[in-house]
């Protein structure tokens, strides 16, 4: 009976420790290894709009009720209900032009405070360079306009041109070389850059130079987006071997023309992500449903990109509708929804469809 009790007590010991320790495994594992909630993915697409010729720029107003969409070789801006009925040009940009590649009338972005000081900004060509102009609309007609920002380059290629607001109140403006490589690199250049300013065009406080200068070592760059986190994602046109997904800091060097892609170069930033040219060329970038949804050109896809909202690692990049609607150029985060809004620009030179051959999808995340 002895020996029969000492093995006994130690099967009691070893119970009690394996029950204790499962306790203990039961409170600490499932926070600890519980994956990050995955990103829904598109799920569908139907046509909203049509009748468009190059649609460049899209931004909602603040209720989500309309948006307005710029025309980039016609310098129409237009008005589109959410449900894609009630296409109306509410007015032309004064002095717009077009240089007979990529430049034109190009972003717009709908001031958040919108319903008190009805300011919509658009980045567009004129005789001298590209300019940034603030204009007033009424929810009916677009008039006022008034330049805040001129004397960023312009050239056939290569023009930037997306406007968005960030969450700190402040419009964010993107500005190619003008096939000029090393005005990026030039910080008294406004060409290559990301700009950062007031509502009145001034450089916005805090800006790493004291000029309207964010970011530099930009190539042409047509996507900028804010993820919930406040971060800044940034699409890029490479040269002929990397195109990029870059996540922007201020004042930091991202590397162009002294690097496409990555590289090992002392004081420029590494983009997060890269692409072969053909299968992207990005252009407009959104962020919904924790994805940087990415429109490529030349790659005539959607690219998904997972984002992490505890580190800057991206996931794996997925494409959605590879040639299935051709050139896509603006996607844009649909308010109150986990959608998006997908437009296409095959009526330009690349393209090589008649005008008013463009679209408008709404593409449902999943």
């Amino acid at each position: 009976m002895h020996r029969k009790s000492r093995p006994t007590a130690r099967r009691v010991a070893l119970a009690a420790s394996a029950v204790l320790t499962a306790g203990l495994l039961a409170q600490v594992s499932p926070a600890a290894a519980a994956p990050p909630a995955p990103a829904g993915e598109p799920t569908g697409v139907k046509t909203v709009s049509t009748g468009w010729t190059i649609p460049w720029g899209t931004s909602w107003l603040p209720d989500g009720t309309s948006a307005l969409i710029t025309e980039r070789d016609g310098f129409g801006v237009w008005s589109v209900a959410a449900d894609g009925s009630a296409k109306k040009q509410v007015g032309t940009v004064p002095e717009a032009q077009t240089t007979g590649g990529e430049g034109g009338l190009m972003g717009v972005a709908v001031d958040p405070q919108w319903a008190t000081n009805h300011y919509v900004y658009v980045m567009h060509t004129a005789a001298e360079g590209n300019r940034i102009a603030r204009m007033t609309y009424d929810g009916s007609s677009l008039g006022g306009y008034k330049v805040l920002v001129k004397g960023i380059k312009k050239a056939k290629y290569h023009n930037g041109g997306r406007l968005a607001f960030g969450p700190d109140g402040l419009l964010y403006a993107t500005t190619g070389d003008a096939q000029e490589r090393n005005l990026a690199q030039d910080k008294n250049s406004l060409n290559g850059k990301i700009l950062r300013l007031t509502r009145d065009g001034e450089p916005a406080p805090g800006n790493p130079f004291g000029t309207l200068v964010y970011s530099l070592g930009h190539r042409n760059p047509q996507g900028i987006a804010f993820d919930p986190q406040g971060r800044l994602w940034e699409a890029e046109l490479g040269d002929a071997t990397r195109d990029e997904l870059n996540l922007i800091k201020p004042g930091k060097n991202y590397g162009w023309p002294t690097c496409e892609g990555n590289c090992n170069v002392s004081g420029m930033t590494n983009p997060k992500k890269t692409w072969g040219v053909a299968e992207a060329s990005p252009s407009g970038v959104a962020v919904v449903d924790g994805a940087v949804y990415m429109a490529a050109l030349k790659g005539e896809r959607l690219w998904r990109i997972p984002l992490n909202a505890d580190s800057e690692n991206v996931g794996s990049a997925k494409a959605f509708y590879v040639g299935q609607y051709g050139r896509l150029r603006a996607v844009t985060a649909v308010p109150g929804a986990k959608a998006l809004w997908l437009s296409t620009t095959n009526a330009d030179n690349n393209g090589g469809q008649p005008d008013g051959a463009d679209k408008i999808f709404r593409v449902s995340i999943g």
